[in-house]
């Protein structure tokens, strides 16, 4: 992922109505380029763009402001981050959104430098594994951190019935009457509250829920991802890098010509020498030779 992506996915959702249409967005946006994610809880839309399509586009939409991209980015920070954060007061810019097909245009107005100044987000469907990424991904890990958080205070429950217990066993008494509560029961405790909370606490509706109460956990398990992404990424260049000698010394080895192999190699002289030094000591054996009498002449 690069900065733009990490980015986005770190960023809390938050809860916008425009006219009639309740949106959840998010963004991020630095002096390279913006990125942006909208949602109608039917559909997603995103858009991603450098600062050379924020020069062309701003060139086509203001024609007579002229100012690097680096400035029109910051002015667009300037006017989403109160959106963003406080939807009910959005700041003095007016933002409009219409559906094109399968795209959807956010449009903003407002001024800069005195000027009009008009800017069109032009957001198509989001990827599969962007969605992912985002949503199903981050929601399946806020449902198990919040199934551990549940089972964690269980656990201190029932820690709280024992310690009850061991105070009426000592003559303990309660002084208010309307404190006192049963033991914990786990299972009665589920099915009472599959049958009597689980419709409310499943009302979702426009999504507003969701932004309110959870955000928080929702940027914490996002950052724990980009962590753990992070973290994989720098163990696979070690790996690479640790891998590399190796392999380049054994494509050495046998990237080298094969010597033709003779019958009888013939040794060099230190070779020679090496090697009978390392033989065992033989005697050299002479040939016993028959010593021949000299004739003379009365022999």
């Amino acid at each position: 992922m690069d900065e733009l992506e990490q980015g986005l996915l770190m960023q809390p959702w938050a809860w916008l109505q425009l006219a009639e249409n309740s949106l959840l967005a998010k963004a991020y946006i630095t002096k390279k380029g913006y990125a942006l994610l909208v949602s109608d809880l039917q559909q997603v839309w995103h858009e991603q763009v450098d600062s050379s399509v924020v020069s062309q586009r701003a060139k086509e939409l203001n024609k007579r402001l002229t100012a690097p991209p680096e400035a029109f980015l910051c002015h667009l920070d300037d006017l989403l981050r109160p959106l963003l954060k406080d939807a009910a007061h959005p700041g003095e810019a007016t933002f409009s959104c219409d559906r094109v097909a399968e795209a959807l245009i956010l449009r903003v107005r407002s001024e800069l430098s005195g000027l009009p100044f008009y800017w069109h987000f032009h957001c198509i469907q989001a990827s599969p594994s962007l969605v992912s990424q985002h949503l199903i991904r981050p929601l399946m890990c806020m449902s198990l951190a919040l199934q551990g958080h549940v089972r964690e205070l269980t656990a201190l429950l029932r820690m709280k019935d024992l310690e009850i217990q061991e105070y009426q066993e000592t003559g303990a008494t309660l002084s208010r009457g309307r404190l006192k509560t049963e033991p914990f029961e786990e299972n009665s405790f589920l099915e009472q509250f599959m049958l009597e909370k689980l419709p409310e606490a499943c009302s979702l509706g426009d999504g507003k829920p969701f932004v309110t109460n959870l955000q928080s956990l929702y940027v914490a398990v996002t950052k724990q991802e980009v962590q753990a992404a992070q973290k994989l990424q720098g163990c696979g260049e070690t790996q690479t890098s640790s891998s590399t000698s190796p392999q380049g010394t054994d494509n050495q080895v046998l990237n080298q010509p094969e010597q033709p192999v003779s019958a009888a190699p013939a040794l060099s002289a230190p070779e020679h020498q090496a090697t009978t030094a390392s033989d065992p000591v033989q005697k050299p054996q002479l040939s016993k030779l028959k010593r021949k009498k000299p004739r003379g002449l009365f022999s």
